[in-house]
């Protein structure tokens, strides 16, 4: 009996071994980010601050991979499938938690494909006008739609993101019909608005901040609880009179489900002291996003909080599933 046990606990120490030894040599190559969005988008854009900061404090390059499509369901695909050995880490949104309820299927399993490291920021969404529409609140935007439902067009960065979802809420709210224009990706979205090719937009708030302040866009209202530093003239959703209309896009970071523990506890003490950095913070603050990191049980039990909730949203509002 002591021989088998003894044998199990070798036999149990061997297949541990190689695990515990790519830990203590983790990072000893180029690490791959896959962002499931373009370039300049939320997501896109902390990610690439995360990964500047990871390069510099580990040595070796932390690259930036966007494979955007099918509203993030092609990158978050890819990083599901891959090698679960720390060189592929996954930067996503809210579409992680949303595609379950929007899409008839997906490829990955929002609990299962993936181990969570860290929630990292959280940006209200903006409504935003061309400053060449005559429309100066949200109220107004509304009223012109009613007289004329063709001004209803807003632009979103895309099927299954939190802001395409706003719409939807919006226009169920007011009784109004808005079409929405999914583009591949924020930038995409806001360019739309600003070269008055779509009258309105509604979007994640950090890639829009610059053009609000340089006059390029008119925001017109928050989905956050409360105003924002950044733009105190813009009124939240609540202030308008549409409850419930809070909403917020997330960015945080996952790895495939096979990935050490060992190593996402590196990750994860990483994601902590590079959003805890000044430089960061303060270029988070500059873009209207807040900094939450958390636990990857915490950011585990969000998932789960998320697509239940977002799930019935879609649900409620009659969405279609694509």
């Amino acid at each position: 009996m002591q021989i088998t046990v003894r044998v199990v606990l070798v036999a149990m120490l061997a297949l541990a071994a190689p695990a515990s030894r790519a830990a203590d040599t983790y990072p000893a190559r180029p690490i791959r980010v896959i962002v499931p969005v373009p370039p300049a988008g939320p997501t896109d854009t902390v990610a690439r601050i995360f990964s500047q900061k990871l390069t510099e404090a580990w040595g070796q390059q932390v690259v930036v991979d966007n494979r955007s499509g099918a509203g993030g369901n092609i990158g978050m695909g890819i990083a599901a499938h891959a090698a679960g050995d720390g060189y592929t880490v996954l930067f996503v949104s809210s579409s992680l938690m949303v595609n379950p309820g929007l899409y008839k299927t997906i490829p990955y399993d929002p609990y299962k494909s993936f181990k969570p490291v860290s929630n990292l920021a959280a940006s209200t969404h903006v409504f935003f006008v061309h400053p060449s529409q005559p429309v100066k609140t949200l109220h107004e935007m509304l009223e012109a739609v009613k007289k004329d439902p063709s001004y209803g067009n807003v632009a979103t960065p895309g099927v299954g993101t939190l802001p395409h979802l706003s719409v939807y809420l919006l226009a169920l709210s007011a009784n109004v019909k808005l079409v929405t224009v999914p583009y591949a990706g924020g930038g995409p979205s806001i360019a739309a608005v600003v070269g008055n090719q779509v009258p309105f937009g509604c979007q994640a708030i950090p890639p829009v901040t610059a053009h609000i302040q340089a006059g390029r866009v008119r925001a017109l209202a928050l989905t956050s609880a409360k105003r924002l530093a950044l733009v105190p003239e813009v009124p939240t959703m609540a202030e308008l009179g549409f409850k419930g209309q809070e909403a917020e896009t997330i960015t945080a970071m996952l790895v495939p489900a096979d990935t050490p523990d060992a190593i996402v506890k590196r990750l994860h003490a990483e994601a902590v002291r590079i959003m805890a950095l000044p430089d960061v913070k303060q270029r988070m603050a500059d873009l209207g996003a807040e900094i939450v990191p958390s636990t990857p049980q915490e950011f585990s039990a969000l998932i789960k909080s998320e697509v239940t909730r977002w799930t019935k949203v879609i649900k409620d509002a009659g969405i279609p599933a694509n």
